[in-house]
């Protein structure tokens, strides 16, 4: 950890407060969500449908505004869109705690997606312009902050929801207010390269350069060979805790089991990721580390897949093994997978986008990997009953291998035919010779 610390000191000041704020971000934001849901079921009682709908209507506010966020902030600069997103964050947990009504409680959810959709390509954009050709040490940095505050965030809401929901959203509230504080005081203003035209240095139109986003098919294609990345990623909060339920039970091993899963996730990513992120950049081009990332992450769920031809015993220790130990071997490789992966991933993002518009294209980045998690884990849900159903347990799992090598393959497609080295700049035609 002193390594950690060391290593985010040697960035400038502003880049110190990003780390930070990415950590209280996720520490306020884990804190309050993973308990919403039983609020709005047990203390509101509300039926299971309004309750899915609350929640997906954070999801669809955030995934679709992500492009919008991203844009603004590259034509109004990134702390300003930095700021909105946290004080409206503020203003969404804080209604969650106070409200009971259903169209209150819809328009609290919507607006704690929008602070994501504002925010988060705004945060990623200004650490590239800060860090510079230190982008690839600085998101893993970024990655060990914003994992630290997933890890704990949970710890301390179970324990102001034990006391009370509202409790929980208060402090929560309260965290992104003093956030937002900070972050006006201290964060200095950045703008990134911003999309000139030839003709007086006017700026483009929001459309322009939405087309002119769409034209790469390199980024389009890398975006969409990512959604595997991110599907496999989000097991940890799906598959995973509903294999370890199915086998533990609902008692206390079984949520025992579940927080060992997180635990072993987020500790992982802080205690190695600096090192791997070393250890790929001086042996691997960024294309063949995407490559060994998602294949490892497909890896993951071969445990799981060895587990299912093992007779599941009718108790004791025997079934708490198989209950606990493969799905836990599965988070832990799906995090090294991702520490992998993860800072050259946002570092090819840069690259495509030619260090131009990098919030929009993370914001489109973010919005079609958003879909992709969201038809994912439809699936995966549909086969986790295919398996029920039919008895063969190893269906999700075998589908989840599937996807982590052809993700994997098709990143090293791209690799191998030079579509994720930096573009090159479109070079404008000479003026046509005249007559004298």
């Amino acid at each position: 950890m002193r390594g950690v610390i060391a290593q985010t000191r040697s960035y400038e000041r502003s880049t110190q407060l990003l780390m930070a704020n990415q950590f209280t971000i996720n520490f306020g934001f884990y804190m309050l969500m993973p308990y919403l849901a039983s609020h709005l079921s047990g203390t509101l009682g509300l039926a299971g449908w309004l309750v899915g709908l609350v929640l997906g209507i954070r999801n669809f506010s955030q995934q679709g505004m992500f492009l919008v966020g991203g844009t603004l902030a590259d034509r109004l600069g990134y702390k300003p869109l930095i700021v909105a997103g946290c004080v409206l964050r503020t203003l969404g947990f804080a209604t969650l705690g106070l409200v009971d009504s259903v169209p209150a409680l819809l328009a609290a959810s919507a607006a704690t997606g929008l602070a994501g959709a504002l925010f988060n390509p705004a945060v990623r954009a200004y650490l590239v312009a800060d860090a510079g050709p230190r982008r690839i040490e600085a998101f893993a940095l970024f990655n060990i902050y914003y994992q630290a505050g997933i890890l704990l965030g949970p710890m301390v809401g179970m324990l102001l929801t034990g006391i009370d929901f509202r409790v929980t959203c208060l402090v929560s509230a309260g965290i992104f207010t003093l956030l937002s504080i900070v972050q006006i005081r201290a964060l200095p203003a950045r703008r990134g390269n911003d999309a000139k035209d030839s003709h007086g240095g006017r700026q483009e139109s929001v459309l322009a350069q939405w087309r002119s986003i769409v034209a790469n098919p390199s980024f389009l294609l890398f975006s969409t060979a990512m959604i595997g990345f991110y599907v496999m990623q989000f097991q940890v909060y799906l598959a995973l805790p509903l294999e370890v339920r199915r086998l533990g039970g609902q008692g206390a091993f079984g949520t025992a089991a579940v927080a060992l899963l997180f635990a072993v996730s987020g500790l992982s990513t802080i205690l190695g990721q600096t090192r791997i992120t070393a250890w790929c950049k001086t042996r691997m081009a960024p294309g063949q580390a995407l490559t060994l990332g998602l294949l490892t992450m497909g890896a993951a769920f071969v445990p799981l897949l060895a587990a299912t031809a093992i007779p599941v015993p009718d108790g004791g220790v025997g079934r708490w093994l198989l209950a606990a130990v493969p799905p836990t071997l599965a988070a832990w490789l799906l995090a090294i997978g991702t520490m992998i992966a993860y800072p050259f991933e946002m570092d090819t993002i840069v690259r495509l986008c030619r260090d131009r518009l990098v919030a929009t294209h993370y914001g489109l980045y973010n919005t079609i990997c958003g879909i992709g998690i969201t038809l994912g884990n439809l699936l995966t849900g549909g086969a986790l009953d295919a398996a029920r159903a039919a008895g063969i347990a190893a269906i999700p799992w075998a589908a989840l291998l599937a996807v982590g090598v052809a993700c994997g393959a098709a990143l090293y497609g791209l690799h191998r035919s030079g579509r994720l080295a930096t573009p090159a700049a479109a070079v404008p035609p000479e003026p046509a010779a005249t007559s004298s």
